[in-house]
């Protein structure tokens, strides 16, 4: 009897620590798994704060970067305030006080286009002054430099007659392309920066530009003059230019001729306000003259040109490295006849007349056909015509007679719809005729 409750009890008790003991292991196993979770949240916060630490660490480094750049500006905008600081110091020291709100009615400003030839731009500023000083109210003269060269600071500086501007740029300059010059890049920005400046803050209405290797010819402002007024009343007329790029002096006789051109002329000319402000934004990063050759920018306007040139570029070293010099520009003829263009009537150069009085002139000039071009125009008395096929039977043409060669965009040099005209060592004028232009004049080929 009391065997079999000492039996009882053992398995009492054996049960008892059985259920403890699945307690204990019930208990451990949730504990284990708590902790498990905490460490997986662990492992999951500490990564966010990685990753969240990393993401400060590269805000940071940019930030750094913005601080190095904005370092940079600082000391960039210091140097130019120094400049400017200078530069109104030296023009108080000269005691100018030359408001452009003083001049009245200026007809257009001019502005010498410099860098850092100090000896062409003495000589380009002597021949301006020497016909500007009696029309300066009309013409107020400016010299934009760009850079800081001191010799061309000091040359402009130590002129009353003339406002100084300087172009301070310190951007890096990208080429599009390998083994391009960077210098036309800066041309292109100095440019923008100058015709902003006179147009937008100046406020002019028109702007004559020059280079800093030019002469100009006695008539040079009473030529703009009459211009001005062509580019008012024609809007067909996007710029007023005083080149001719075939007038070599064996290509021309004819000081009062002016004729309108497809190809723009560049060196010496004057635009209108309502121009630049639709070129200004679209500005290309360089080859600026090129750009404005091309029919999207031109849209079919036009330029007036003479015959003979009312400037002369003499600048034989320059970032074109002289491309052209000894064929082309060394034997240009500037102009030295005092025409009255005030007493002339231009009105001949309006869009809807031109048409009819160019294509008069070409209606009038004998054809030439066959080989032996220049023999063939040399015999002949009074004006020829010669019609090319295409732009290599041009070339050949041109390269007989030794005009320019060059096209631009299907346009040659010079050319009014396919026509260019020119001299032939006496008064006879020559036209060589794009198989397509005696219709768009409205002449018939006889």
């Amino acid at each position: 009897m009391r065997g079999n409750k000492f039996c009882f009890d053992l398995r009492y008790l054996l049960v008892v620590a059985a259920l403890a003991f699945i307690y204990i292991q019930m208990r451990l196993f949730a504990t284990q798994s708590e902790y498990v979770d905490r460490l997986a949240a662990a492992i999951e916060a500490e990564n966010h704060c990685t990753s969240q630490t990393r993401l400060l660490i590269d805000k940071i480094s940019q930030q750094q970067g913005r601080v190095v750049a904005l370092e940079e500006q600082m000391k960039r905008q210091d140097q130019e305030c120094r400049q400017l600081r200078a530069l109104v110091q030296d023009l108080e020291s000269k005691g100018i006080k030359k408001l452009i709100g003083d001049v009245q009615m200026p007809v257009a400003a001019v502005v010498v286009m410099a860098c850092s030839r100090a000896d062409y731009l003495e000589k380009t500023i002597k021949s301006i002054l020497k016909y500007q000083t009696s029309v300066a109210s009309k013409y107020p003269l400016f010299i934009s430099q760009d850079g800081s060269n001191p010799d061309v600071r000091k040359l402009a500086l130590s002129y009353d007659q003339l406002t100084y501007m300087q172009h301070l740029d310190f951007e890096p300059v990208h080429t599009e392309r390998p083994g391009e010059l960077v210098a036309y890049y800066k041309i292109a920005r100095h440019y923008k920066w100058a015709l902003d400046q006179l147009f937008h803050k100046h406020n002019f209405s028109r702007v004559i530009i020059l280079e800093d290797d030019m002469e100009i010819a006695a008539d040079f402002f009473d030529y703009f003059e009459a211009g001005a007024t062509l580019l008012d009343r024609d809007k067909s007329i996007m710029a007023i230019s005083s080149w001719n790029d075939n007038g070599q002096r064996q290509f021309v006789q004819d000081p009062y001729a002016l004729y309108r051109s497809d190809f723009f002329p560049g060196l010496g000319w004057m635009l209108s306000k309502s121009t630049w402000s639709e070129l200004s934004p679209k500005w290309p990063k360089a080859y600026w003259d090129d750009w404005l050759r091309l029919k999207e920018n031109h849209r079919g306007r036009q330029f007036i040109r003479p015959e003979v040139c009312r400037t002369y570029n003499f600048g034989e070293h320059g970032s074109s490295l002289g491309q052209f010099f000894k064929q082309y520009l060394e034997p240009i003829k500037l102009n030295d006849v005092q025409v009255d263009w005030k007493s002339m009537d231009l009105s001949y150069l309006l869009e809807d007349n031109y048409v009819k009085h160019f294509g008069d002139l070409v209606k009038k000039a004998k054809p030439i056909h066959g080989a032996d071009a220049v023999l063939k125009a040399f015999n002949i008395d009074g004006d020829v015509r010669i019609q090319y096929r295409d732009q290599l039977d041009f070339e050949d043409i041109a390269r007989q007679f030794g005009i320019f060669e060059e096209w631009k965009d299907g346009v040659p040099r010079a050319a009014y719809k396919g026509i260019v005209v020119f001299r032939f060592q006496t008064s006879r004028r020559v036209f060589l005729v794009a198989p397509d232009s005696l219709r768009q004049l409205g002449v018939e080929d006889s």
